[in-house]
């Protein structure tokens, strides 16, 4: 894995995976975590990955950032569902660039494959806190305990990811048509085919100009089981982080190797 020193071609784009590395899982960021990326998006293009939906990117970061200048707010990328959606902050709000929607069919097929296979293989759970099955408009996403399970329940439920992997290899052979694949603690999604945080990146370098070369990835899951790892894979130069805190306590090193833009 790459690391960014302090002496190293400082990065034109910086962007964050969001639950477990801007914030817990579903949880608003941390103040501090604002003003950081305010401070960084005052240097810098500043982009959010995620597989999660525009709402929850609203809720947990753009709604609880720091008073900032327009200016500043338009240098952040926000990009749910792996990058098949792209939204920009302007002064009348957040305005979209594209979003890619699945079709009502595909969306159909793939509700009924991951509810199926779960019941299948048991992982149907009766007990749950907010809905498993969610239709995020471009991807269709399962979570095993609903959407709003409490973080130390998403941790006990598959410590080992058995059974995601066995839920979307499962899956996988009924839609083979579309993308499935792990995402968060107890979710897995379905998109279109090639869709994965490095499609995001590329989406990212297209619609800035940015090579990739010149961007720096932050992301608390960057093992090959990972779902931050396609951007590891495709060379983009990564740092690994293990919560919000580390993230906070890495780019406290890197702001003062960035310039503010004039």
């Amino acid at each position: 894995m790459t690391e960014t020193p302090a002496d190293s071609i400082p990065p034109r784009l910086v962007a964050f995976d969001l639950d477990d590395t801007l914030a817990p899982s579903k949880a608003a960021i941390d103040p501090r975590i604002g003003q950081l990326l305010i401070a960084l998006a005052e240097r810098v293009e500043v982009a959010i990955i995620s597989g999660g939906q525009l709402e929850q990117f609203r809720a947990q970061v753009v709604d609880r950032l720091p008073d900032a200048a327009a200016e500043t707010l338009s240098h952040i990328h926000l990009l749910p569902t792996c990058g098949t959606q792209y939204y920009r902050i302007e002064p009348e709000g957040i305005v979209t660039i594209y979003a890619h929607t699945l079709t009502d069919d595909q969306k159909t097929r793939a509700l009924d494959a991951v509810e199926g296979e779960a019941r299948r293989l048991g992982l149907w759970e009766s007990e749950t806190w907010g809905d498993i099955l969610e239709d995020r408009g471009s991807q269709i996403t399962f979570s095993a305990l609903g959407q709003r399970a409490p973080l130390v329940a998403k941790k006990a439920w598959d410590p080992t990811g058995a059974k995601k992997s066995a839920l979307r290899e499962a899956v996988a052979s009924q839609v083979p048509d579309l993308e499935v694949r792990s995402g968060g603690s107890t979710s897995v999604d379905i998109t279109h085919r090639g869709i994965d945080k490095a499609y995001g990146m590329r989406q990212l370098a297209e619609q800035t100009g940015i090579p990739l070369d010149d961007m720096l990835f932050v992301g608390d899951r960057l093992d090959p089981d990972g779902n931050d790892y396609p951007v590891l894979a495709m060379g983009v130069n990564c740092h690994a982080v293990e919560g919000w805190e580390d993230t906070a306590e890495y780019l406290h090193g890197l702001l003062p190797t960035l310039t503010v833009r004039s």
